[in-house]
């Protein structure tokens, strides 16, 4: 099996372990942080390392790398990590679940997390560094760039491209062959009918409270 070796300490890195242990070839083999942000020398009963100590615990000639962070700073934090361990010489691997339905022949980039019941349409292309939670639908031919973050539910159509480090909230959807710009941040629910404007902020309108109570009315 091959030995990997997670960034992160946080809910996303304990998913990866979870998912890369029971849904891959690779076996885990200790986590790194920054050294600022170490709080213990253990995590999940595996070696916690400093980040900058990674290439001398880990060679990269012997260990793969995948970066488990979030979607912070429009995702600029873990392009961040994800660019430093590239030129310490880690290959970055990326988690594709059995689950999920992948139908393009276009492979996906390296340090993609793309969990179950994904629907990954023909003729679809995903960069690196993509997060897709689960239950999404990515339309045929569609594009995501690198670095970008899909919740979940979210229905991406056919011929949308999705520009690098964008965030897409949960149940938002998104009409075919539009642009979503760079650094775009679609908020949960929102229907995106039209290109956006780089680093957009588009926010669907919210539920209110109703004059009356649930017990004055009829469903």
């Amino acid at each position: 099996m091959a030995r990997l070796v997670i960034f992160g300490a946080g809910d996303i890195a304990r998913l990866a372990h979870y998912y890369f242990s029971h849904d891959s070839s690779h076996e885990v083999a200790g986590f790194v942080v920054d050294r600022q942000f170490r709080k213990d020398d253990h995590f999940l009963g595996l070696r916690l390392s400093d980040a900058e100590d990674a290439p001398r615990d880990y060679p990269p000639s012997e260990y793969e790398m995948f970066v488990a962070l979030s979607y912070a700073r429009m995702n600029a934090v873990r392009a961040e990590k994800y660019e430093a361990m590239k030129q310490h010489g880690y290959r970055l691997v990326s988690y594709v679940s059995s689950r999920c339905t992948y139908l393009s022949e276009h492979q996906p980039g390296d340090n993609c997390f793309i969990l179950e019941d994904n629907t990954i349409q023909p003729f679809v292309r995903i960069g690196n560094d993509v997060t897709l939670w689960s239950g999404n639908h990515v339309g045929h031919d569609a594009v995501i760039e690198d670095h970008c973050f899909v919740t979940s539910h979210v229905v991406i159509s056919g011929y949308v491209r999705v520009g690098t480090r964008s965030f897409i909230g949960v149940n938002a959807t998104l009409r075919n062959s539009i642009t979503i710009a760079p650094q775009t941040l679609v908020g949960a629910g929102a229907v995106i009918m039209k290109d956006t404007k780089p680093k957009g902020v588009y926010i669907p309108e919210r539920a209110r409270l109703f004059s009356k109570s649930s017990d004055e009315i009829e469903p």
